[in-house]
């Protein structure tokens, strides 16, 4: 397949559209070759061997690797393109946006290889010489704490240690120590992710060989961590980011730059039990054999979905886009396929595989009574408690103009200076604002008013994204429930008004950033959830604290060893499955050599 990115040449929309209050909250109709286009449902077949429900990307992961042993398999997918929440739209006209994720570190390498992915189209950005920027607000300025006015970090060791060492000298030299056991960690933890979790079911109906290989990853991880370091990695696990990061470093904005990996998408603070855990899940990734990079995929995300869908369908795969699947089809106990929305039934020989959140699987896909019967009640009950609840809100931002942060002007107008090219962290001073943002928000059940910011302008380095003088800002913020208090994210006079707060404080960092706007996409809690199928607007599908994790994931059962389900036949292949969210991929890989070991 060719490119699926192309540069594209558009006007930019008036501004009059963001002025009278332009604020889309779905894709236009405007789309370019970035996407990939599935196959019509007209061409549906009446029977594959393996069905997959939804293509996002891990859906489609699993569709590349099965296809390639030889079975037939059909994807389908509810929405106009594949991707689920990696997803390129135009939103605004002439802007491309990574709707929900944004940036790219987790992909398993192997998937990489083993699916071609270069081959068809996959290409990326490397955030050099800096990844990371913190501001500091002018008014801490004249504080003795904050000797500069800014921190910046990178993958190299020796640009972030100068840049630590202006807050403090002892820090830079402990930082040193810092990535290196964090390496550690990563290295046991990688041997868990890529395998499939220890049976906590019946184990009686596992022969010797196949119980020795469930536990070689734990022991692989064992012996990388080594027997010293064990209760610390419990500790890593289990404690408080705030404290991990307190026994290692005393400069605040470094503290808390640090713990916005271990909030990111949770809701819970930095001084909550279990985020150390959410730390180390965003540190162990790399790219091309470059530990911890996070890159920019050219042409937003949705490029990298696309060569993973263009990598099945080249092995054969066949992939639907709107094609809703209604209900999985069970018979006596095991799934036989699917029936989409508009009545066409399609049956699985083998397997049919669920992308989506354990809630939609069970609780909205399985509608038989015997089907439900057959799950038993503690299953269901289980399943009704997983924790979903989110923090975030996504603002995709078109701008005329880059935005100039105060703390570090750029030299000149619109010049791409290194602080614009990594992720910039806004409200992230200290780690006193970030837990207060968190406890203020879960204690009135309302936005915060002073929400942790992370944004991202990927236009810095991709020119497919926008015309030339244009960026596209992407704004991660929380902390946000998706049930506030005080209003309705329904209402676009809500949305508007938070944001309205997030854009002002963007504003005090980047003075102009808000008359720069000419068009912009808010997604919170709520719309995540309708527009991506992501139940309770969790961009994990399910909280990634350390009760839903490895073998607790989705939930602890004795009634099957997931990805398999009690449903004969039927897989989990999405993020609520080991091991969890992030653009990984290992969920689908996961279930795709379960199905082929079962066969």
């Amino acid at each position: 397949m060719s490119r699926c990115i192309s540069t594209l040449q558009s006007l930019r929309p008036s501004r009059n559209l963001f002025r009278n209050g332009w604020n889309r909250s779905v894709s236009t109709s405007v789309f370019g070759d970035f996407q990939f286009k599935g196959k019509d449902a007209s061409e549906i077949k009446s029977s594959y061997d393996v069905v997959i429900v939804g293509a996002g990307h891990n859906g489609l992961v699993a569709a590349g690797y099965l296809q390639k042993s030889g079975l037939s398999v059909a994807v389908l997918e509810n929405r106009h393109v594949v991707g689920g929440a990696a997803v390129t739209e135009e939103i605004v006209p002439g802007f491309k946006f990574s709707r929900a994720s944004y940036v790219l570190s987790l992909l398993r390498p192997y998937i990489i290889k083993d699916l071609k992915l270069k081959e068809h189209g996959f290409n990326y950005y490397f955030r050099e010489p800096y990844n990371s920027y913190t501001p500091i607000r002018d008014d801490f300025w004249s504080l003795p704490e904050y000797p500069a006015k800014s921190l910046l970090l990178s993958n190299k060791l020796e640009l972030s240690q100068a840049e630590i060492a202006k807050f403090s000298v002892k820090d830079a030299e402990a930082y040193k120590s810092y990535e290196e056991e964090m390496a550690k960690y990563c290295k046991a933890v990688t041997h868990l992710i890529d395998s499939r979790p220890l049976n906590m079911g019946d184990s009686k109906k596992l022969g010797l060989r196949d119980r020795f290989s469930q536990l070689m990853p734990t022991y692989r991880a064992l012996k990388a961590l080594g027997p010293s370091r064990i209760p610390d990695f419990h500790d890593l696990l289990t404690s408080p980011a705030s404290r991990i990061l307190d026994q290692w470093f005393d400069s605040e904005p470094l503290k808390a730059t640090l713990a916005t990996d271990a909030v990111i998408g949770t809701m819970q603070g930095p001084r909550c039990s279990g985020t150390g855990y959410v730390l180390l899940h965003h540190v162990f990734g790399g790219i091309d054999g470059r530990d911890g990079a996070w890159v920019y995929v050219e042409g937003g995300m949705g490029a990298l979905s696309a060569s993973i869908a263009a990598s099945a369908t080249g092995l054969g795969a066949d992939i639907f886009t709107n094609s809703k699947v209604e209900q999985i089809n069970v018979q006596n106990g095991k799934a036989q396929g699917v029936v989409l929305k508009s009545g066409v039934e399609i049956k699985a020989k083998t397997a049919v595989l669920s992308g989506t959140t354990p809630h939609v699987t069970f609780k909205q896909l399985l509608t038989e009574k015997s089907t439900i019967e057959c799950l038993g009640s503690e299953f269901l009950n289980k399943i009704q408690g997983i924790d979903y609840t989110s923090p975030v809100t996504k603002i995709n931002v078109a701008v005329d103009k880059l935005p100039n942060f105060i703390a570090n002007p750029s030299s000149s107008p619109g010049k791409v200076e290194p602080w614009h090219i990594g992720t910039i962290h806004l409200n992230c001073e200290n780690m006193d604002l970030l837990s207060e943002s968190y406890t203020t928000c879960k204690t009135s059940n309302c936005p915060s008013t002073q929400p942790m910011i992370e944004m991202v302008i990927p236009s810095t380095l991709d020119p497919t994204l926008c015309k030339e003088g244009s960026h596209v800002c992407l704004l991660f913020t929380q902390y946000c429930p998706i049930n506030p208090s005080n209003g309705s994210w329904e209402s676009p006079e809500y949305k508007e008004r938070y944001a309205q707060t997030v854009f002002e404080i963007v504003e005090r960092y980047a003075p102009g950033f808000i008359n720069s706007i000419v068009g912009k996409e808010v997604l919170s809690p709520w719309d995540l959830e309708q527009e991506f199928g992501l139940t309770g607007g969790n961009i994990f599908h399910g909280a990634m604290g350390t009760d839903q994790l490895f073998w607790l994931r989705p939930i602890r059962t004795k009634n099957c060893w997931f990805p398999e389900t009690p449903i004969s036949g039927l897989y989990l292949c999405g993020s609520g499955s080991h091991p969890g969210g992030g653009v990984m991929g290992a969920s689908g890989y996961i279930a795709a050599q379960t199905v082929l070991a079962n066969k």
